[in-house]
Order: structure tokens, then C-alpha cells, then sequence
């Protein structure tokens, strides 16, 4: 069982810059793929960033690219959204989940095995 706590969210100006952390802890070697997935009020929950654990093979949305980075720790318990340049329209809930080995980093927020509880962000212009 692994259990995933997102937080590090909150409210930022336009140009600003936000980290998101999300910290595995459990049987945390049996995880394969960390994302990060963000939904907006109204709007279908969309992924953001990816990361492998163990190759730390990323992936970043189109729509970020440039301005988030994927990362972790040392450790590779902690996992890191660092958004700069943050524009109105990244205001959302921002969820962090986990996927079993094997599962690789799928496209639905659904697909993975374990969540956390999300963290919000909000954009003011």
C-alpha cells in the first residue's frame, strides 16, 4: 500500500511561481510512475507531468512545457511540481498519483493506483 500527501498550493499572481510537493510514503518501491494532473472548475481533469521513478524519464504538457518542471528528491519519496511563470489559466485542484510497477505512466487520472488528496491553485491576474 502506498499513501501519496500533495501539498504546496495557494495563491499567486500572474508571473509567480508555486512548488507542489507530493510525498509517497508506504511500500513506495513498488511504485513505477508519479504525475501530477490538474482539473479546473467546469473543465475534465488533465495531466500535467509525468515522472519514472527509477529512469527519471519525464513528461511535460504542452500546454506547461517551458515553465513546470517534474522532479525528485534523492530519496525518490518526494516528488516536485515546480510551476513558474504561472498564468490565470493554471488555476485548478491539483492532484498527485502513482501507479504499481508494470503500469508504466498512463494518460487518465483513473488509470493510477493510488491519489492524493489534491492541493489548489489559484492565479490572480
Amino acid at each position: 500500500q502506498v499513501e501519496l500527501l500533495d501539498f504546496g498550493g495557494g495563491s499567486v499572481q500572474a508571473g509567480g511561481s508555486l512548488r507542489l510537493s507530493c510525498v509517497l510514503s508506504g511500500y513506495i518501491y513498488s511504485v513505477d510512475c508519479v504525475g501530477w494532473f490538474r482539473q479546473a472548475p467546469g473543465k475534465e481533469r488533465k495531466r500535467v507531468a509525468t515522472i519514472y521513478t527509477v529512469s527519471g524519464r519525464t513528461y511535460v504538457a504542452d500546454s506547461v512545457k517551458g515553465r513546470f518542471t517534474i522532479s525528485t528528491d534523492d530519496a525518490k519519496n518526494t516528488v516536485f511540481l515546480l510551476m513558474n511563470s504561472l498564468k490565470p489559466e493554471d488555476t485548478a485542484m491539483y492532484s498527485c498519483a502513482a501507479v504499481d510497477f508494470g503500469r508504466n505512466c498512463p494518460e487518465g487520472f483513473s488509470e493510477y493506483d493510488w491519489w492524493g488528496q489534491g492541493t489548489q491553485v489559484t492565479v490572480s491576474s
